[in-house]
């Protein structure tokens, strides 16, 4: 099929089925901004620049013998900046710090392996304009030329590729301090965005693009149908390509390819709603750059983060989970034990999770979710029930099979009124399989 450059012909592209059955993915924000690495609470170190740019809460941190002299977690981005930098040191001077020095991209995809993650997102252009691969049209701002002096968005690439995990790039449409988008935002998408675009795709043929960066002018400005058409039309990626829907000013949840959600900021609805794909993104922590200044408390446990996957994939979505690498390129062991963790549930449970659908009942109260995959139908505590499990939803028949992932044998089951009750072992915590969710496969229910 011939795609014309009109978003009625790219939405009528369905999203890819690879995409929708792999239902967990990792996310990697990496670049300058991982040097200083640092933003209050609660919001994303990512947008260092920019944040040095506002000065917002701007405070003096030489204060000092006042009752009121805010500490250094109580600083402001710039605040803190001056305080350990200081006011003439400028954002383009911690390049050269970036230099990824202890990156192994074979550790890094190990790690994302025995996450069981199927496919990666790494950030090829953050906001900043800095790229993590040659890019001609970064002279200077790009890993080869300044900081890590190697094509490190290649050489990850090819570590999770030998994985066997999909590679994909984030790409921010917009650079914050470009002269030219600065001057004139659409000579900018013509001369210098659709090149680079196009150079990352042919060069490393991605299975997935995340576009980013699109709010500030309508879809026309950055001229996106029309790099989209070529993109499934000309590209070598043009059958598989993945794409979001972030190209322009109120495209999300309307144009493009899968819908986004952030740290659930846009919301669910429209997609659960309309049935289309959708993903859910968001950092461990508060921030998807490394932020020095959080805490253990301000990271996601690995409870949470179980049963926010379990949430997401009931209701028909992916989970893509980032990681904030630091600048010599390690991924912050808290980090990396939670993917651990994640990956450890997914080894017992993951039948319930990949290449699973949306079943007619996300679940039942607060402690049942469901799935469902060819005949069976996965009933998910999010908790042990105890000694048993009752369900109100699935219907029963003679043929009704019950058993629990991670353990042998069949469960015993009755009627109970309209619904199902499941007769549970007498387990000890260590004969539970998995951890902080728990997997029944129902065959023969409706």
């Amino acid at each position: 099929m011939t795609y014309q450059p009109t978003w009625e012909s790219i939405n009528a592209r369905p999203v890819p089925s690879w995409f929708t059955g792999a239902k967990f993915g990792i996310f990697i924000h990496w670049g300058v901004y991982s040097v200083p690495a640092w933003a209050p609470k609660g919001t994303y170190s990512e947008w260092y620049w920019d944040s040095m740019r506002r000065k917002e809460m701007n405070v003096n941190p030489n204060s000092s013998g006042a009752a009121n002299a805010p500490v250094a977690s109580e600083l402001g981005t710039w605040g803190n900046h001056v305080k350990l930098w200081g006011e003439d040191f400028a954002y383009q001077d911690f390049a050269p710090e970036f230099k990824a020095e202890l990156f192994d991209p074979d550790l890094w995809a190990s790690t994302f392996e025995r996450s069981g993650a199927k496919y990666v997102i790494l950030t090829s252009k953050h906001h900043d304009g800095y790229c993590l691969w040659p890019s001609s049209h970064a002279w200077n701002w790009n890993a080869v030329d300044i900081g890590p002096h190697r094509d490190v968005l290649g050489d990850l690439t090819e570590s999770v590729r030998a994985r066997g995990i999909r590679m994909g790039y984030y790409y921010s449409l917009y650079e914050w301090r470009n002269p030219l988008y600065l001057h004139d935002p659409e000579t900018y998408a013509l001369e210098h965005m659709h090149p680079q675009f196009r150079d990352l795709v042919e060069r490393y043929e991605p299975a997935l693009i995340y576009a980013d960066g699109e709010w500030d002018h309508p879809e026309e400005t950055w001229h996106s149908a029309e790099l989209l058409a070529w993109l499934f039309n000309e590209s070598a990626v043009r059958d598989d390509v993945v794409i979001n829907d972030r190209w322009g000013t109120d495209s999300r949840s309307k144009n493009g390819g899968y819908y986004t959600t952030e740290y659930g900021e846009v919301g669910a609805g429209k997609e659960l709603k309309a049935g289309h794909p959708w993903e859910e993104i968001r950092g461990i922590g508060a921030s998807f750059g490394f932020n020095r200044n959080e805490a253990l408390t301000d990271y996601m446990t690995a409870r949470d983060l179980i049963h926010l996957l379990v949430n997401t994939v009931s209701r028909g979505g992916n989970l893509c989970l980032n990681v904030g690498p630091t600048a010599d390129g390690r991924i912050p062991v808290i980090q990396e034990e939670r993917l651990t963790q994640v990956g450890a549930w997914l080894d017992v449970n993951g039948k319930a999770i990949y290449e699973s659908s949306r079943w007619r009942a996300d679940g039942e109260g607060d402690l049942v979710r469901y799935t469902s995959r060819g005949d069976a139908v996965y009933a998910i505590t999010l908790g042990w029930p105890g000694r048993e499990l009752t369900l109100d939803v699935p219907e029963s028949s003679s043929d009704t099979v019950v058993t629990m992932l991670g353990r042998d044998g069949n469960l015993r089951w009755r009627e109970s009124g309209d619904g199902l009750a499941i007769e549970l072992p007498e387990l000890g915590a260590a004969d539970i399989p998995g951890d902080h969710a728990y997997v029944f496969k129902l065959v023969g229910v409706s």
